[in-house]
């Protein structure tokens, strides 16, 4: 059925489902039963980019809110205003197409009422602006527009610019087999344009994103889709042949390869809770043609784990936690629809959980590396702050860099030309058994 949809009644649609909690828009757009084209993917990331600019616009049009079940007939009117305000398409064809794909969603009622709207919205267009509140401008839930003011009142305004960009598609080079140069020199050869990174010492950023079919030497694992600012994830850890390493809450295995594109003689166990993205974590592995003992289980929950995994049995640990993803809306801007506030004291618990979890399984002497892809301070340096205040065995392995802005502990990346991010390097200290034993060793 959906092949046979035209774009903007397909779009609203898979908005439907999005609008309803059936699933994140990167899910709904994965369902291979409802394959969408470019166009429609488009007309999806564009209104949930500007969700909540376009409903409060919408809401002034209306009389009364549309009822729940015609949420599709909702996307078509917030797919008209997107067209009218941030696409190339002539504003009579932006009108008469959305109005005609009503057809297609069997609801002709409809019709005469998305005419008027989008046609009243070309008529009032200026005076429904300036109706709008700061978090509307934006295109911000209330609460996150106030959390990131909060925490960021200096660099606020960028961040909202920055996460409602479209992201750039950016590389990660296999340093393993050949060097940044000579992959910058066969992408130049295939005729695509690309700069290297800020961040990453592996990062490219093309300058038009490609199918990766069109990538030369991807499916023998030259290189790899991955931001600039995931990357740092692979470079600060001081891996040495022969480590015991544990990536945890691995999936989708992008930081798992990198560790193993920069030292191929680790040891390295992944754990993630869910078997179907350990199989995309083995899909990546392959292609790449590593190795990683992939293991089912819940990060936070040590009695799920393989019984070899004992105390102190990991010279390295990389903590990828769940998150709010706040940092990486530009890429995944349903996350403004989808999370709520009360969303973060549940997050921020289990972070902690995980956090205490595997520190018990780390070396003395080992480092762990803790990552987000959160803004929030509540996710990143206040769960590690309050860690090292508890854990007398904890110290903080300060990040040197010039990267992003220096916290009381770890570093955050704001979202600019790369995602955000935050990193705290924490260090284990040896005990004063482990002293002695070492000693006499020496």
């Amino acid at each position: 059925m959906a092949q046979q949809l035209g774009s903007r009644a397909h779009a609203a649609l898979l908005l439907q489902q999005v609008f309803q909690h059936q699933g994140s828009l990167a899910t709904v757009l994965a369902d291979k039963s409802q394959i969408a084209d470019s166009e429609t993917r488009e007309f999806c990331y564009g209104v949930m980019r500007w969700y909540f600019q376009l409903q409060a616009l919408t809401e002034q049009l209306l009389s009364k809110p549309l009822r729940r079940k015609d949420d599709d007939v909702r996307a078509l009117l917030l797919l008209g205003l997107y067209q009218l305000l941030y696409m190339r398409v002539p504003a009579h064809a932006a009108v008469s197409e959305t109005v005609q794909a009503v057809g297609q969603l069997k609801k002709p009622w409809a019709r005469g009422l998305i005419n008027a709207v989008l046609r009243n919205f070309q008529r009032q267009q200026q005076h429904l602006f300036n109706s709008l509140t700061a978090a509307d401008l934006q295109a911000f839930p209330d609460w996150l527009f106030e959390r990131i003011q909060q925490a960021w009142p200096d660099q606020a305004d960028s961040v909202f610019s920055a996460s409602n960009s479209r992201p750039p598609m950016t590389l990660r080079v296999n340093s393993s087999l050949i060097s940044r140069a000579d992959y910058l020199r066969l992408l130049s050869e295939a005729g695509l344009s690309a700069r290297p990174g800020l961040l990453g010492q592996c990062a490219l950023t093309l300058e038009q994103a490609v199918e990766v079919s069109q990538l030369p030497g991807f499916d023998d694992g030259l290189v790899s889709v991955q931001d600039e600012a995931a990357q740092l994830a692979g470079e600060l850890l001081p891996l040495q042949p022969g480590d015991r390493v544990l990536d945890a809450c691995c999936a989708p295995g992008g930081k798992t390869g990198h560790l193993l594109e920069k030292q191929a003689e680790i040891k390295l166990d992944a754990i993630d809770n869910s078997a179907h993205r350990l199989t995309m974590v083995a899909s990546n592995l392959k292609r790449l043609s590593l190795n990683a003992r992939l293991i089912e289980a819940d990060a936070g929950d040590l009695s799920s784990w393989p019984t070899d995994i004992a105390d102190g049995c990991y010279q390295h640990i990389l903590l990828d936690v769940p998150c709010s993803a706040s940092g990486v809306i530009r890429r995944n801007p349903d996350i403004k629809y989808l999370r709520q506030s009360a969303d973060l004291a549940g997050l921020a618990a289990q972070q902690r959980h995980i956090l205490q979890a595997c520190w018990t399984r780390l070396a003395p002497g080992g480092s762990l590396l803790y990552v987000t892809c959160s803004i929030l301070p509540e996710e990143n340096e206040q769960i590690v702050a309050g860690f090292l205040e508890t854990q007398e065995d904890a110290t903080h392995d300060p990040i040197a860099a010039d990267w992003g802005v220096a916290r009381r502990v770890g570093r955050q990346l704001l979202p600019c030309a790369h995602d955000g991010f935050y990193y705290a390097r924490l260090r284990k200290s040896a005990s004063k058994m482990d002293s002695a034993l070492l000693k006499e060793a020496q």
